[in-house]
């Protein structure tokens, strides 16, 4: 609901005198907000709306929302955010920042970044890279970190509260029938049942925070070569105030629905690896399918304030809502295992299909030399000294792989580890421990030539692997015992290594894919 005429503060911030410039100033129009544009300055204003999730219906509380956004989100982007900026009525009628009038309305002051420094920009022009992702990651685990504990009811509450903005969403426009939506919701509240449990332990333990809110592409920018969250939800506590996986699923759905599965499996990993989360995996295309939800109502209200562009907004309102629709679809967890020497581009080949099994945002990569740097609470890139690798603590990683292999399955999440799996008890042990869950197992043994693997192992430039070619030939003198597991060349394109493993892992499949053989040097 439109509570007030904004005519005389829009066409104040939209004249180039009021910034002291003489080029025009461009005008973003949002759902709740108009954005102006000048030389080296953005001003936010927020639009004088009444909806279920966001009250802007005075100049009042329109100044005190933009005082809290510029408090909750100066801290994670420093130097984008300046200030408030007070709008008042001049003493001969006009308007003016910060005088002695009467408010007429306010507005949130930020240095510009370019449109292209978006990373939904970025990832529109196909440019958003591997190593943007992995920093995105890390941002995201340490806004996490930051944020406040908030205990204020159960973690299955808190999302029925998110539910029930939904479905009151989605009634502010007319692209959805009652009748589609009715049984969408009735697909979420049957989710939610499932999932309750899950949810309400991590409440317990503190993963209920006030969060970003709104963590997609088009809030994060590329400010000062970092990736920065800017645009946090501050009108509403209750919608910002998540479990920090449903934050995390925002930016997870978004790179989904925009066609870089890819990219979405390695912010999840990445993520988890930074914050050491494994179990609430399996949570992850439930909240995704809520974000696409939430996304698909705000457009569809969008689209209804839209003339010519109503049918575009509406098409895509429909594609985010056929998207939560497929998320909600439980997928069977399954577990792949990668064997093979150092260079066989186990991780390489792990990354490359996580995205490709189980349910959206992919499968849980369970990485032994990750494990072993979390083990002695260092980053993954950090290399560690060779008593790290003393035969007793390889066995304790052996042993943490198979761990967190099960409590993963258990919870529903589909696994891939990966490790040199040189022994045949190694083999056998991680067999044994996915054989509890009663999950389907698919085991592979990558094999190259040995002069490939020594060319690899001795060309590596940072990463999680310590191994030197020193340790290859180590392995390569090993025997390692019969291997049952699929031979799977990797001296080939890895797209054609790739379509291999996935022609392997059909539907029809059933357990552990064996090949008799040894694995050849």
């Amino acid at each position: 609901m439109i509570c007030e005429d904004q005519t005389a503060t829009i066409a104040f911030l939209s004249d180039p005198a009021t910034h002291g410039q003489n080029t025009p100033v461009r005008r973003v129009e949002t759902h709740i907000s108009e954005i102006f544009l000048t030389r080296d300055r953005a001003f936010k204003l927020k639009r004088a709306v009444k909806l279920p999730y966001a009250d802007f219906s005075t100049p009042r509380i329109r100044l005190a929302t933009c005082e809290k956004e510029y408090a909750l989100n100066a801290p994670h982007a420093p130097g984008l955010y300046l200030g408030v900026r007070r709008i008042t009525r001049a003493a001969r009628g006009g308007l003016e920042f910060d005088g002695d009038g009467p408010l007429v309305d306010a507005v949130v002051e930020m240095a510009r970044f370019d449109d292209d420094a978006l990373l939904s920009k970025v990832a529109e022009r196909r440019e958003l890279t591997s190593g943007m992702v992995a920093e995105l990651a890390r941002v995201a685990a340490e806004y996490h970190a930051a944020a406040p504990e908030v205990h204020a009811g159960t973690g299955a509450e808190n999302i029925a509260g998110v539910l029930d903005i939904n479905r009151a969403g989605f009634a502010t426009s007319t692209v959805f029938s009652e009748t589609e939506v009715d049984a969408l919701d009735a697909d979420f509240r049957a989710a939610l049942q499932r999932y309750a449990g899950m949810l309400d332990a991590r409440e317990s333990a503190g993963k209920v925070r006030r969060c970003h809110g709104d963590l997609h592409l088009g809030n994060i920018c590329l400010f000062h070569g970092r990736p920065t969250p800017f645009d946090c939800i501050e009108f509403n506590d209750r919608i910002a105030t998540v479990d920090v996986l449903y934050d995390l699923a925002f930016l997870l759905m978004d790179l989904w629905f925009r066609g870089l599965p890819g990219h979405a499996n390695l912010a999840a990993n990445r993520y988890c690896d930074e914050t050491g989360e494994d179990e609430g995996f399996a949570l992850l295309p439930f909240l995704m399918a809520v974000r696409a939800a939430v996304r698909a109502h705000v457009t569809a209200t969008r689209a209804e304030d839209q003339g010519a562009d109503r049918d575009r907004l509406a098409a895509t309102a429909r594609r985010y809502f056929d998207l939560a629709a497929t998320l909600l679809r439980p997928i069977p967890p399954r577990a792949v295992v990668i064997g093979g020497l150092s260079g066989t581009g186990k991780t390489t080949l792990a990354e490359a299909l996580a995205a490709h099994v189980g349910a959206p945002p992919g499968a849980r990569i369970v990485e032994s030399d990750r494990t072993r740097k979390a083990m002695f609470g260092v980053p993954g890139d950090t290399r560690l000294p060779p008593d790290a690798y003393a035969p007793p603590v390889s066995d304790r990683v052996y042993a943490r792989l198979g761990e967190r292999a099960r409590a993963l399955l258990g919870a529903g999440a589909t696994v891939i580890v990966d490790a040199v799996f040189d022994r045949p008890d190694r083999r056998d042990a991680i067999e044994a421990a996915i054989a509890e869950t009663g999950t389907p197992c698919s085991a592979f043994w990558l094999v190259a030539d040995a002069d490939a693997l020594r060319a690899r192992v001795a060309a590596r430039r940072g990463g999680p692997s310590d191994a030197t070619v020193d340790v290859l030939e180590r392995q390569l003198r090993r025997d390692p015992g019969p291997v049952r597991w699929a031979m799977i060349p990797t001296d080939r394109p890895l797209d054609q290594t790739l379509r291999d493993i996935l022609d392997r892992l059909a539907p029809d499949q059933d357990g552990p894919i064996v090949e008799q053989g040894t694995p050849r040097a």
